[in-house]
């Protein structure tokens, strides 16, 4: 009897877990008909060589928005609501960058190269379920990949692109 019990157990965890990451939420962008924001106080410092400039969620939010349905690891779960990286890098002249560095408020940093943001499709986020990302709830903004979301939940891939709580992109 313990042999069986023993042998049974390795697969009762794997039918948890087959379970479990089945029951993960998937997290598809779709293209948004929520209207723009219109704040115009500044949430994001661009610094590009001795420019800087301050943008505000409506000026973040003039590009086409999108959405995604997911639960965030640090604890949000509804809709992520903002703009493609690709596309507000386009509009603000960033796209031929070397490198990229998002900081957090706290001075986190995330590099992003070329080759990383075409390798995935980032989301700038700058709501969730409908409202602006309150500092409290890792905002101004967040960088997310919401087609890793089940993976970066199951621990087979790595959050490490990810950042919240944005409030300075720098270019060079």
């Amino acid at each position: 009897m313990t042999t069986t019990t023993r042998g049974l157990a390795p697969l009762a965890l794997l039918l948890a877990a087959l379970l479990a990451s089945a029951a993960l939420p998937a997290a598809e962008l779709r293209p948004s008909d929520r209207a723009p924001s219109q704040n115009d106080t500044p949430v994001l410092t661009l610094e590009q060589g001795e420019r800087s400039r301050q943008l505000s969620l409506a000026e973040i939010e003039s590009l086409p928005l999108y959405a995604a349905e997911m639960a965030h690891p640090e604890g949000l779960e509804g809709e992520f609501l903002g703009v493609l990286l690709n596309d507000f890098l386009a509009a603000h002249g960033l796209d031929d960058n070397e490198r990229l560095r998002f900081i957090a408020r706290d001075d986190y940093t995330v590099f992003l190269s070329p080759a990383e943001r075409e390798q995935k499709t980032y989301l700038l986020v700058t709501r969730f379920d409908g409202a602006p990302l309150p500092d409290h709830h890792n905002g101004p903004l967040m960088l997310t990949v919401p087609a890793d979301i089940e993976a970066v939940l199951d621990g087979s891939e790595p959050m490490t692109r990810w950042i919240w709580s944005i409030t300075t992109l720098r270019a060079r």
